[in-house]
């Protein structure tokens, strides 16, 4: 392989195993980050690389770019891929890739890849889970779950089973697409950074444009949209369906959940035995079952996962029941959608919070639908809570109050609920406005449901 000037944008989680495996392959890095210069020397220091790479850092590091002499620039999976630095970049001819793009080229094994707007940690988990119940292969789950899988590639045989959550952000410069790909589901989400949904659909849709007849794809059997995507590439469909008993693929039928493939159909799981509630993660169980079998897997195997998982964290994870009030942390909703799947989830009665960061989303579908949910009152936060408070107002009569904070948020929350309803948490946006991560912004509600327990002990004291 020719030796390359290549351009490194940003050093976080995807970006730092770049680093070491690009410079082993003899290449020569450039590297542009908004942290100091100081910081970006200590990052480069605990990856054990020392000098011979040039350091861009500072809040206008993209200045640097337009000059920088390089022929393949490597881009951190969230910032946008356009913009005045980077056009001029692709007007000089400069390549643009990614990290997942480099480990699909080099992975010795079949790689099975996962996206959607919604649930695909669950669904990669129920998938790496069920494999390694399987247990006659190594297994490897990474990507947008996780750690990079790149450091991995010594440890990974021809016979592993290497299973990905691909995000939108992941796929938006691949040239190559995994040899096993679902998409679970499609809605706008993340146009602050893609251009538009088309942008956002497009990226999704490169987990199948590259593949070959050899390859499989699992879609939604009542997914128009989704299976043209599919189409673009030469996998083989297998599909999955809540509605429809279907020929090929996994469905729902007499409170079973089947798969019917070569040797005829059989029941996989009862919906009854799943830990998981709602009607989306019936198509997340539907989803995995497609993918273990279309890779080989065991569907005994993805019995048993399914009737014991019971989740992943901050995925309408009930957290405590204090004084007959339940409180349920869904801090993953960071679209609108996610939110409505979880209100169907619900029969009880619901003080839902919602708003943070503004993701150039819509919130009339949402408003429409908390008539036909069990919600009784709303707490609205953050840079989007005015539009929340707009949407809400044109379609429904329920009461509705606005909060500065966070925390203020919760305890009105639940000094609104009576015995017998839920609190949830199901913000349909993102976190960034007070938080670092959905993750954080879930944590501080099992933090604050902690101290409100504690404080309403007190007074029974």
């Amino acid at each position: 392989m020719s030796s390359e000037r290549i351009g490194i944008v940003g050093l976080g989680l995807n970006n730092r195993p770049l680093v070491p495996f690009l410079m082993a392959e003899g290449h020569t890095l450039e590297i542009f980050d908004r942290r100091s210069q100081a910081e970006l020397e200590a990052e480069l220091e605990s990856l054990g690389v020392h000098g011979d790479v040039e350091i861009h850092g500072g809040p206008n590091y993209l200045s640097a770019l337009a000059e920088a002499p390089i022929e393949t620039l490597y881009l951190t999976p969230g910032m946008k891929k356009f913009g005045p630095e980077l056009d001029a970049l692709k007007a000089r001819g400069v390549r643009f890739t990614c990290e997942t793009d480099l480990f699909l080229t080099h992975c010795p094994a079949p790689v099975i890849g996962i996206t959607g707007s919604a649930g695909k940690t669950t669904t990669t988990t129920l998938v790496g889970e069920a494999l390694k119940r399987d247990g006659r292969r190594p297994v490897f789950v990474g990507g947008n779950i996780g750690e990079p899988l790149l450091p991995r590639l010594q440890e990974i045989t021809p016979d592993s089973w290497v299973v990905m959550e691909l995000s939108s952000f992941q796929l938006d410069l691949v040239q190559h697409s995994p040899h096993g790909a679902a998409l679970l589901n499609l809605y706008p989400n993340h146009l602050d950074v893609h251009r538009d949904f088309e942008d956002y659909k497009q990226a999704k849709g490169h987990i199948f444009r590259f593949q070959n007849k050899e390859d499989w794809a699992v879609v939604p059997f009542d997914d128009a949209e989704i299976q043209e995507l599919q189409e673009q590439g030469e996998g083989r469909p297998v599909y999955f369906s809540l509605h429809q008993e279907i020929r090929h693929g996994a469905f729902r039928k007499n409170g079973q959940l089947w798969w019917r493939g070569g040797n005829g159909a059989r029941p996989v799981v009862a919906e009854s035995a799943l830990k998981l509630i709602g009607a989306h993660n019936v198509a997340n169980a539907l989803a995995a079952i497609a993918i273990v079998a279309s890779a080989g897997g065991d569907l005994g195997a993805a019995q048993d996962v399914l009737s014991s998982f019971t989740g992943v964290p901050h995925r309408l994870e009930m957290v405590r029941e204090t004084d007959g009030v339940t409180y349920i942390n869904d801090s993953i909703a960071t679209a609108p959608e996610r939110t409505m799947a979880a209100l169907k989830a619900i029969e009880k009665p619901i003080v839902l919070i919602l708003g943070g960061y503004d993701k150039k989303l819509q919130y009339d579908t949402l408003a429409k639908a908390l008539n036909e949910s069990s919600v009784k009152a709303i707490v609205a936060i953050g840079e989007v809570k005015q539009q929340i408070a707009e949407a809400v107002g044109r379609y429904t009569h329920i009461p509705l109050v606005l909060e500065e904070s966070f925390d203020q948020a919760v305890e009105r929350a639940s000094g609104l609920a009576q015995p017998g309803d839920v609190v949830l948490l199901s913000p349909a946006a993102a976190s960034y406005d007070m938080f670092s991560n959905f993750e954080a912004r879930g944590q501080r509600f099992r933090e604050m449901v902690g101290i409100i327990s504690q404080t309403r002990s007190g007074f029974r004291e």
